[in-house]
């Protein structure tokens, strides 16, 4: 079964309790799913009243190489005491595997929405995003992806024109301007370095407040610019964007130098995950829990607003890029 063609129907409440079971451990609560569409992730409950969580990984999406890779980074993390919710060892391995799924299991971890627009909170981020890039410049990820143009733009071009979603009066205006955002992206992407072992996918929602910040979710960890962690942090108008940014980097640089230069990049990157994101809705909309979680995607007003987005995108592009030094 190919990875487009595949759903998580076989992937039973029983079939679960049996995998936890295979490397001992008996759930004695329900299986409570939480929100996650790429993969499956429920919270449990032992025999000894511990909650963990089990993730079910995607079949197909990664190599079980890539998802090891994975899982020693983020322990390489914790043995530098950053905190981020890591796989259990269980049996020496993190990386189970049981009828054709490839699960890990996760201590439950708790804790409060991070607030974007708290500076407290803000300068504590950029304080471990700066150890996590300290930790990531150590080598590099054999395995996993390099952020990129192919992955992120010419691959879904090619997707989504081979898709049905785009409505036939729309293509034209609708590929005529992805191509346009393609290559104004592709010019200011020449040079870059992507060589930083990164978490990949810091939003805000990928962080939890406690007494400070717990990174999750490192599923789309790989190489990148060390801006790709930084960008979707930041929020509002530019004098907004100029203050956040400036308190997370003045935290990060105690432990990481950063490049300003890269700041050139947070509108490339920006147009990147915004083609990526429409290519991975229609790669998976054949999986049940799509279409009812994004009804929307299947509606020429979606495609309409893209079509302006991408205009919207194209002019970001050509604005001055945030910049910490003083203009003279």
């Amino acid at each position: 079964m190919s990875e487009q063609s595949f759903n998580f129907d076989a992937l039973t409440p029983d079939l679960m309790w049996y995998a936890l079971e295979s490397v001992g451990i008996r759930a004695e609560s329900g299986l409570l799913a939480l929100n996650s569409y790429e993969n499956r992730v429920y919270q449990f409950t032992d025999e000894e009243r511990q909650r963990y969580v089990v993730k079910f990984y995607r079949p197909q999406r990664w190599t079980t190489q890539q998802i090891q890779e994975e899982h020693d980074f983020t322990l390489e993390l914790v043995e530098a005491e950053v905190p981020v919710a890591a796989p259990l060892k269980i049996n020496g391995e993190t990386l189970h595997h049981y009828q054709g799924y490839v699960f890990a299991v996760f201590p439950s971890v708790g804790g409060r929405q991070f607030e974007v627009d708290n500076y407290d909170q803000l300068e504590a981020v950029g304080r471990y995003l700066g150890r996590i890039h300290k930790v990531g410049s150590r080598t590099h990820f054999q395995h996993r992806p390099t952020i990129g143009i192919d992955e992120y733009m010419l691959q879904p071009r090619k997707l989504l024109q081979e898709s049905q979603f785009i409505p036939l009066h729309l293509e034209n205006a609708f590929f005529n301007d992805l191509d346009m955002l393609i290559q104004a992206v592709n010019q200011q992407w020449k040079g870059v370095d992507t060589s930083l072992r990164l978490h990949g996918d810091c939003h805000p929602g990928n962080i939890l407040w406690r007494d400070g910040p717990m990174f999750v979710d490192l599923d789309d960890c790989r190489n990148g610019p060390a801006v790709q962690d930084i960008w979707m942090l930041l929020n509002g108008e530019r004098a907004d964007k100029l203050a956040q940014l400036d308190t997370i980097l003045e935290s990060y640089q105690e432990f990481s130098d950063f490049n300003q230069s890269e700041l050139k990049l947070i509108e490339p990157l920006r147009g990147l995950r915004m083609v990526h994101y429409m290519a991975w809705l229609a790669k998976r909309w054949h999986d049940p829990a799509f279409p009812v979680a994004f009804p929307w995607f299947n509606d020429p007003k979606y495609w309409e607003g893209q079509v302006l987005a991408f205009k919207e995108q194209l002019a970001a592009l050509e604005e001055p890029p945030l910049s910490l030094m003083p203009q003279w």
